[in-house]
C-alpha cells in the first residue's frame, strides 16, 4: 500500500497493488476505484485511469469508481422509501439525480479492511441522510484476482429502509486509448427505451432490428456516428454469475465480463473532457477514450414498479458479484 495523494478536504487516500504472475490490478481508497488493470504480456494498460488524485476529484470521477448507493439516475431527483418522500441532489439535466450526486460513495474514502497479495477489502460507512437517502449504511468492496481475472464482490446493509443499486463505472480501452475497431457483444435480448432526457420511459424493447442488437457481435466506431448510452436487460433480477458482455479488440485481446446484476449499462464516453490532466496513457483523455460497461440493476426502478427493485428493508443485505476475464 502507497500513498496516491491527499483530498481537497485533507484526507490522505492510498493505492494497493493486487495480482499475480497473469495479471495485477491497483485499487485506490478514493472511491473504491479500480485504477490500473495489466495484462502479462501486454504492454499498456487494459482500463482509462491517471496517476494523479486531483483527477478523480474532476473531469475522472466516474473512471473505474464504485458508484452508488443508486448508479445511474433517479427521475425528478426524488423517490418513495417505505411510504416516505426523499428527495436527493438534482444534477442531471438540472432535474435529475445522477450516479447520486457529490457525496455518492465515488466520492468518498474507503477504509482497509483486509489486504493480501491477490485481493483487498474496502470499507465505506454511511450516516443517515448523507446525499438525501436514509439508513446508517454500510457497504463493502472486495476486489480480487485469481489467474487472468479480476472480481468485485459488493455488499450493503442498512439499519433503515433506503435504496441500493451499486455498479463499478470503468472504462475499458483493451487497444489503447479509444475503441473504434472492437467488437462489443452483449447477449441481452431487451434494452430500456429513454427518453430525449435519457431518462427510462419504462418500456423494455427488443433489440432486434435496433442499431443496439449485439447479440452477435457489434462493430463499434468509436465515434459520434454510433451514440452508445443504454442499459440491456437480462432478467428481472438478480442471479447466478452469467455473462453480460464480451469486448474483443483487434490485437487479438478479449475481455468477457461476468455479474449477477440484472443489467449492463453501456456508455461511450461521448461526454467526457479530462483536458489537463496526466493519464496511465499519458495524454489527457477526451470522448469516446474508452467503453463504459456497467453491471447494474435497471435504472429508473424509483419510477417504474415492474422493474428489478432496488428498494431494501433494514437489514436487507445487497450482494452483487462482477468478474472480468482477459485473455490474448
Amino acid at each position: 500500500m502507497r500513498s496516491f495523494g491527499v483530498t481537497e478536504e485533507g484526507r490522505r487516500v492510498h493505492a494497493i497493488e493486487i495480482g499475480g504472475d497473469a495479471l495485477s490490478a491497483t485499487i485506490l481508497t478514493y472511491g473504491a476505484v479500480l485504477n490500473d488493470v495489466r495484462l502479462a504480456g501486454v504492454d499498456r494498460p487494459l482500463t482509462l485511469g491517471s496517476p494523479d488524485l486531483a483527477a478523480y476529484e474532476g473531469p475522472l470521477e466516474s473512471f473505474g469508481a464504485l458508484m452508488g448507493p443508486v448508479v445511474n439516475r433517479i427521475r425528478d431527483g426524488r423517490a418513495v422509501i417505505a411510504g416516505r418522500d426523499y428527495s436527493f441532489e438534482r444534477n442531471f439535466e438540472g432535474r435529475h439525480t445522477l450516479h447520486s450526486g457529490r457525496t455518492g460513495s465515488h466520492r468518498q474514502v474507503w477504509e482497509v479492511e483486509a489486504q493480501g497479495p491477490s485481493s483487498v477489502s474496502l470499507r465505506l460507512d454511511l450516516p443517515d441522510g448523507l446525499g438525501g437517502f436514509p439508513g446508517i449504511r454500510w457497504v463493502r468492496a472486495i476486489y480480487a484476482i485469481e489467474n487472468a481475472a479480476l472480481s468485485l464482490e459488493i455488499a450493503a446493509e442498512s439499519d433503515a429502509p433506503t435504496l441500493f443499486s451499486f455498479a463499478n463505472h470503468s472504462y475499458w480501452a483493451l487497444d489503447g486509448v479509444g475503441f473504434g475497431g472492437q467488437t462489443l457483444t452483449v447477449p441481452a435480448g431487451r434494452y430500456l427505451e429513454a427518453g430525449r432526457d435519457l431518462m427510462p420511459t419504462g418500456a423494455v424493447t427488443h433489440v432486434e432490428g435496433t442499431p443496439y442488437d449485439a447479440r452477435h457481435g457489434l462493430a463499434l466506431t468509436g465515434d459520434e456516428s454510433q451514440f452508445l448510452d443504454l442499459n440491456y436487460c437480462f432478467c428481472e433480477g438478480d442471479r447466478a454469475l452469467h455473462e453480460v458482455a464480451r469486448l474483443a479488440g483487434p490485437s487479438g485481446l478479449t475481455m468477457t465480463m461476468e455479474s449477477t446484476a440484472p443489467g449492463l449499462q453501456v456508455y461511450d464516453c461521448g461526454t467526457i473532457d479530462g483536458a489537463g490532466f496526466a493519464t496511465h496513457h499519458g495524454p489527457s483523455y477526451g470522448r469516446y477514450a474508452g467503453l463504459a460497461l456497467e453491471a447494474q440493476r435497471w435504472p429508473g426502478a424509483t419510477t417504474h414498479a415492474h422493474f428489478p427493485k432496488i428498494a431494501h428493508d433494514a437489514g436487507e443485505r445487497f450482494h452483487q458479484l462482477t468478474r472480468w476475464r482477459f485473455a490474448r
